[in-house]
C-alpha cells in the first residue's frame, strides 16, 4: 500500500510529533509513504484570492496524479482544502481549463484521477478495523478519551465525503480498537476555536475552555486529535494559559497516532510523547 504523504506546512515545525508518530504507526501496517515536492495547500488564500487556493491545491493533486498515487493527508484542514478544490475545479470546467494552462507550465495536468484521504479514513478504511485490532499488544483499558473531530473533515459533507457531519462514528471507532473508552460528550462537534487565533483570542480561547470544560465535565482523561490545529489548541495553546478560575481543569490532548502507537506497543520517543506540552497522567497508570 503506497500514498503520496501531504502533511501540510504547520507539522514540520509545529507538530513534528504527528509526522513521527504517522510514519511509526503506518509502517507497522506495510504502508509506504512518499514524498512529492508539495506545496502549501492553499488555505491562507482561500479568503484572499479565488486562483490562487485553487491552484495551490490542484498543483498538489496534479503531482500525485503524475506519479499515479493517492494522497494521505494527516491534517484535516489541508484535507478539507484539497477537497474544496477538488469540487470547485470537477463543478467549473473553465477553471479547470485556466488551472491546467498554468500547471502546463511545470509540464502539470489535473483531470482528477487522485484520490484525497486523510489518515482517519486510510487506517478504518484502507488498513481495515480489524488489522489495528490484530495489532494491539497493549490495551489501554481504563483510559477515557473524548474525541474531538474538527470541522474540515467533517463540512460541507457534500463536499469532504468524510464521515456523517452530524453523528459521524469513525473517531469512536478508531479509538475503541486501542482498547480506551471513547466518551460521549456534548461538545465534541464544536470547533476548537484555533482558527480565531490571532485575530480575536477571547473568543478563541473562549472556545477552547468551552470544550475543555465539557471533555472535563463528561470525566475524560485526555482528548484524542486527527487535526494538526486542533492538536495545537488543545496541547500548546492550553498549556500556555491559565485556566479560567481555581475550579477548572486542564484536560490534556493525544494524537490519534500516538493513541494507537502506545497500543501497538510502539515507543513514547518514537510516538513523540514528550513533545507535548501536556502529559496524560492516567497514562502512566495502565
Amino acid at each position: 500500500m503506497k500514498f503520496a504523504f501531504f502533511k501540510g506546512c504547520k507539522i514540520p515545525y509545529y507538530l513534528e510529533q504527528y509526522d513521527t508518530s504517522t510514519r511509526a504507526v503506518l509502517k507497522t501496517f506495510g504502508v509506504r509513504l512518499v514524498e512529492l515536492n508539495f506545496n502549501c495547500c492553499g488555505y491562507p488564500n482561500r479568503d484572499l484570492n479565488f486562483e490562487s487556493f485553487v491552484l495551490s491545491a490542484a498543483r498538489n493533486m496534479a503531482l500525485a496524479e503524475k506519479r499515479r498515487l493517492e494522497i494521505l493527508t494527516p491534517c484535516q484542514c489541508c484535507y478539507g482544502t484539497l477537497k474544496h478544490a477538488e469540487h470547485f475545479l470537477h463543478e467549473n470546467k473553465i477553471l479547470r481549463r485556466d488551472m491546467n494552462n498554468e500547471l502546463a507550465k511545470e509540464g502539470l495536468s489535473y483531470e482528477g484521477k487522485t484520490k484525497v484521504k486523510h489518515l482517519l479514513t486510510v487506517l478504518c478504511d484502507d488498513i481495515g478495523l480489524p488489522a489495528i485490532y490484530a495489532s494491539i499488544v497493549k490495551p489501554l483499558t481504563g483510559l477515557k478519551v473524548a474525541p474531538h473531530y474538527g470541522c474540515h473533515a467533517l463540512r460541507p459533507s457534500a463536499v469532504v465525503h468524510f464521515d456523517d457531519p452530524l453523528a459521524p462514528s469513525i473517531f469512536e471507532d478508531l479509538i475503541a480498537a486501542t482498547g480506551a473508552k471513547p466518551v460521549d460528550w456534548p461538545r465534541r462537534l464544536d470547533c476548537c476555536g484555533n482558527p480565531l487565533l490571532g485575530k480575536n483570542d477571547v473568543i478563541s480561547l473562549a472556545m477552547m475552555r468551552t470544550k475543555i470544560a465539557d471533555a472535563a465535565e463528561s470525566e475524560a482523561d485526555c482528548i484524542c486529535t486527527a487535526c494538526t490545529y486542533c492538536q495545537m489548541q488543545f496541547d500548546a495553546v492550553q498549556g500556555s494559559v491559565t485556566p479560567d478560575d481555581v475550579s477548572s481543569k486542564r484536560v490534556p490532548s493525544l494524537l490519534y497516532t500516538q493513541l494507537l502507537g502506545l497500543s501497538m506497543g510502539l515507543s513514547e520517543r518514537m510516538l513523540g510523547i514528550k513533545r507535548n506540552a501536556l502529559q496524560v497522567e492516567k497514562l502512566k497508570s495502565l
